[in-house]
Parts: structure tokens; C-alpha cells; sequence
């Protein structure tokens, strides 16, 4: 069964950091390119960073350049997402995504995604 799991997310503080981890079961991550989305209420799913099979990574949300990091560890089959200096205006529902293709900011190319993990960024 293929499948993708976000762990990392929680509550913290203006200025913290977290690292989420999407980690995948039931394929070879190493083969795929792996995209990192956020959703908040009311709001558009927003590309954040992505990272082809070749490591090579691209920003799409210009507001975490600078702040955000993306790396993969294939031995782990799993992606990161480091996040630092985190503002509230980052708070969201954070997804990682899987596609043969290569990559893009526009959901519908992903074809598997995590569940989800919050993260909130509140004083």
C-alpha cells in the first residue's frame, strides 16, 4: 500500500523552528519528486518547496525563501522540511506529495499525498 506520512508539526513560538518529516511506505521515494504544500481555512493550497530524485530543490512561496529548507534522505525514504524563524502567517495544515514528474507548484501534478500535520505559530 502506497502511502505518506507528515510527522513534525505542533505549536511554537514566533522565531522557532521545526522540522517535518514525510516519510513514505510502499514505493521507493528516491524515484519521485516530493512537493511540500500548505492549506490554511479559507485559503488555496500554496506550493511551499519542492526536490526532484536529483536533489535539486525549488521554492514557490517566495515568503519562506531564506527560512525553509528541503532535503531528502533516501536510505530513510523520507523527505524534510526544515522550517526556522517561523511567523504566524506560516500556520497551516502542511502536506507532502509524491509525482514521477518533475517538479511543479500545481497540486493536481502530485500523485500521492500525506494526511497532514499542523503546524501552528502563535505566541
Amino acid at each position: 500500500q502506497v502511502q505518506l506520512v507528515e510527522s513534525g508539526g505542533g505549536l511554537v513560538q514566533p522565531g522557532g523552528s521545526l522540522r517535518l518529516s514525510c516519510a513514505a511506505s510502499g514505493f521507493t521515494l528516491e524515484y519521485y519528486t516530493i512537493g511540500w504544500f500548505r492549506q490554511s481555512p479559507g485559503k488555496e493550497r500554496e506550493g511551499v518547496l519542492c526536490i526532484t530524485s536529483s536533489h535539486v530543490s525549488t521554492y514557490y512561496a517566495d515568503s519562506v525563501k531564506g527560512r525553509f529548507t528541503i532535503s531528502r534522505d533516501n536510505a530513510k525514504n523520507t523527505v524534510y522540511l526544515q522550517m526556522n524563524s517561523l511567523k504566524p502567517e506560516d500556520t497551516a495544515g502542511y502536506y507532502c506529495a509524491a509525482t514521477p514528474r518533475p517538479c511543479g507548484s500545481s497540486w493536481y501534478r502530485y500523485n500521492y499525498w500525506g494526511q497532514g500535520t499542523q503546524v501552528t505559530v502563535s505566541s
